[in-house]
């Protein structure tokens, strides 16, 4: 019988801490006897619309911003791009708080300029939101795969006549569905998890409801709501991993010099997005910040939010390094990997419910800091395993075996060859938990200790109390980690893409 190699146990006690919350929303929704109803079948109804409507509305967006910043060469193209993924990087309960505000009757838009505004909220607001949120998830999936596409096929269409934009539909875009669909997906997955915007913009999806029941002490039935929501949950990611990605060898792409006027009248059709998206709320922040100045903000906020974050962010690491190593030493820890994915595909809402109820259960972990770290490692910790899988693949497994040929210990080769040469990874990855946790918001409200106030908590105490000036200092510095997350995923995109480069030149 062959031995199992040392990250297995490790590895092994982690996965099953990740499913965990799974076992917890059984036992506890057993005690419920209300599995659908007319109010479930009416949250259903809303849930699985504002989801159509969030996927319609990312490919709209999505599926030309990508043809854009692909193909189309320009002035400013960088920058551009850069602005056009930002969404991205920022919560959506941001942009849900600063349009919710902003527009109908008493808005701020109204206040400033005496334009009267239609209202943003109900169903057609909410998907507003998502789809200006998630459509980045399109553009850079679809943007991928544009790049990667040889542009001798569309040349070859226009020798046989067909028009430039019949090319690209015809041609370009077909080869790019599985793409476009993986990143729709993606943007599905977000609509069906996320909890602030249809809670400020008043649409009952699953997210809020369980909150509400939460907060009536329904545990029970938030833990049934819970399980039909990660029903849902499961059949997108099963039919996001049925779909493939490209297969086709990557070549030289297409490159687009239009006319300067054609330049202007893409960028102005592409400008109200970015409005709405980013300068929106930003400006709204900075009236609000102007006019009420710190309010009764108190930056201990920040600094709960950033201490809470880190202990996270180092535990995250350190949970994710024995996985990551089981991934790569075979089958077996690669399910294990694949298991512990799974709280990252749990909305926070469902984990917070499960952990409240595995805290009453232990009275010495309720409403304490440990276990919202907890819950933020069992959400974000797939962040960690990838980026430290990632870069301890391309090690040189040379090195280690010369260093057992010299001597050293397992141990000792791992600590001082392996475990270094992996710190990149750990400090991307760690990085990445920090930023996730600062944001998230369901989880830090159900499981935060008692006047533990974050940032993310604070707007939303704030906007429970209708003090929504106050909301200035909490969103701008929630906007300004969120770059520092933009940051790090286009840095990645450029290494990935100048390795491409380099591939195509040899």
């Amino acid at each position: 019988m062959s031995k199992w190699p040392k990250p297995y146990p490790l590895a092994l006690l982690i996965a099953l801490l990740a499913i965990l919350p799974v076992g917890v929303l059984v036992s506890l929704a057993s005690d419920s006897a209300q599995l659908f109803d007319t109010h479930n079948l009416r949250v259903l109804g809303n849930t699985l619309a504002l989801v159509v409507l969030t996927i319609v509305g990312s490919v709209i967006m999505g599926v030309p911003l990508a043809l854009f910043t692909a193909y189309v060469q320009g002035p400013l193209k960088k920058l551009w791009l850069v602005l056009l993924a930002a969404p991205l990087a920022l919560p959506s309960y941001i942009g849900a708080f600063a349009m919710y505000f902003s527009f109908g009757r008493g808005g701020e838009i109204e206040s400033l300029t005496g334009v009267p505004t239609p209202a943003v909220s109900g169903l057609w607001g909410t998907a507003l939101i998502m789809s200006l949120y998630t459509y980045p998830f399109v553009m850079m999936t679809t943007r991928a795969s544009l790049l990667s596409q040889d542009a001798s096929l569309v040349n070859a269409s226009r020798l046989l006549g067909l028009s430039l934009w019949r090319s690209l539909w015809r041609v370009v875009l077909p080869r790019a569905s599985n793409s476009i669909a993986a990143g729709a997906l993606l943007a599905a997955l977000y609509a069906l998890s996320d909890f602030g915007t249809p809670a400020i913009m008043g649409l009952d999806t699953f997210t809020r409801v369980i909150f509400v029941e939460y907060n009536a002490f329904g545990l029970s039935q938030a833990a049934m709501l819970s399980l039909q929501l990660m029903v849902i949950v499961a059949l997108v990611l099963f039919l996001e991993s049925r779909v493939g990605g490209a297969t086709e060898r990557p070549g030289r792409h297409l490159t687009l010099w239009p006319a300067r006027w054609q330049y202007f009248t893409m960028l102005m059709s592409f400008l109200p997005i970015v409005a709405m998206a980013i300068v929106l709320p930003m400006a709204i922040f900075m009236v609000w910040l102007v006019r009420e100045g710190t309010g009764g903000f108190e930056f201990s906020y920040a600094w709960n939010s950033a201490y809470a974050s880190f202990l996270a962010a180092i535990a995250a690491v350190v949970c994710a390094l024995p996985v990551a190593h089981a991934a790569i030493a075979g089958k077996a820890g690669r399910l294990m990997e694949r298991i512990t994915y799974f709280g990252f595909g749990v909305p926070g809402i469902v984990m917070g419910t499960a952990l409240v109820y595995l805290g009453l259960q232990l009275p010495f972990l309720y409403q304490t800091l440990a276990l919202l770290v907890v819950a933020y490692v069992l959400r974000f910790i797939p962040l960690a395993v990838g980026s430290i899988r990632t870069t301890a693949e391309n090690l040189d497994a040379s090195m280690v075996k010369a260093a057992r040929v010299l001597g050293a210990s397992p141990r000792e080769a791992f600590m001082r060859i392996t475990l270094p040469l992996s710190l990149r990874g750990m400090v991307a990855g760690a990085a990445l938990v920090f930023l996730e946790a600062m944001r998230e918001l369901p989880a830090t409200l159900m499981l935060g200790p008692t006047g533990f106030e974050t940032l993310a908590t604070y707007m939303w105490r704030v906007y429970e109390a209708g003090y929504f000036g106050r909301a200035a200092v909490p969103g701008l510095l929630l906007v300004l980690l969120s770059g520092l997350g933009l940051i790090l995923m286009l840095s990645g995109e450029r290494r990935a893409e100048f390795t491409l480069s380099e591939d195509e030149r040899r």
